[in-house]
């Protein structure tokens, strides 16, 4: 059995992470680099670092910002925001980040995602989807971190994002973002049994039981938090060692 993975989430914004409620009234927290660190030597198995206004300001990613948290870690790491095209993934790669994560630029252009699996691997593709309920029974996706809704269907997109070569899901609940009610279940769900690529539940976490229920619920392949690490309501070795006691495979 694959162990699951614990993945602390970085949302960084001029350089700093801050962390609000369904992508509203955000609170500075601290250096990328250095709570990365600290979370790298808790015993996260990976990190998320994600530029929450680079897309919508219509700018690069800081690479500055990658080869500083590059330099202070030991264990793999995501960075996503601001990547709109091939050359942006092999300058972000070529400063030490480990994976590539796109939304908004691979709803405007499908084609990145199997051009970046064809040069770089589809390990390093990892397609990120903020999805909010609709009144229609499903989710829907949304673009420019949270800001604008488009009418295409959660689950399709992930079933499509794969097949065009994503070699990872991240599927952000936008209602559950910040609320510590727990992670939507049933949008998990959803997604897990449409793919065949590992899953990572985001949005939602408040307990410990909250992870173990997205791991046997929901099937997900890691789970994704912010809030209830940066503000310390939940340590993540001890989460390691809880998960582990109910039978997780975990890495400790």
């Amino acid at each position: 059995m694959l162990a699951r993975r614990i993945i602390p989430c970085l949302d960084v914004r001029n350089g700093r992470v801050v962390k609000g409620r369904q992508f509203q009234s955000l609170k500075d927290v601290e250096d990328p680099a250095k709570l990365g660190k600290i979370y790298s030597e808790e015993g996260a198995d990976e990190l998320v670092f994600y530029d929450i206004t680079a897309s919508s300001d219509a700018r690069e990613i800081s690479l500055e910002f990658v080869e500083k948290i590059a330099a202070t870690l030991s264990i793999p790491f995501c960075v996503g925001g601001g990547v709109r095209n091939i050359e942006d993934f092999g300058r972000i790669l070529r400063k030490g980040a480990d994976k590539i994560s796109i939304n908004t630029a691979a709803v405007l252009n499908p084609s990145l995602i199997g051009d970046a699996a064809r040069i770089y691997g589809s390990q390093c593709v990892v397609l990120s989807i903020d999805a909010k309920r609709n009144g229609e029974g499903s989710w829907s996706v949304y673009l420019n971190g949270g800001r604008k809704k488009t009418e295409i269907d959660a689950i399709h997109w992930a079933k499509t994002g794969v097949a065009l070569g994503a070699g990872e899901i991240v599927i952000n609940s936008m209602d559950e973002d910040g609320m510590k009610n727990g992670y939507d279940i049933a949008l998990l769900k959803k997604i897990t049994e449409a793919v065949n690529v590992p899953v990572i539940a985001s949005g939602g976490a408040g307990r410990r039981e909250d992870f173990l229920t997205a791991i046997e619920d929901g099937n997900a392949d890691g789970i994704l938090a912010a809030s209830v690490f940066h503000f310390g309501e939940i340590k993540i070795n001890d989460l390691k060692t809880y998960l582990k006691q109910q039978g997780v495979a975990i890495r400790i």
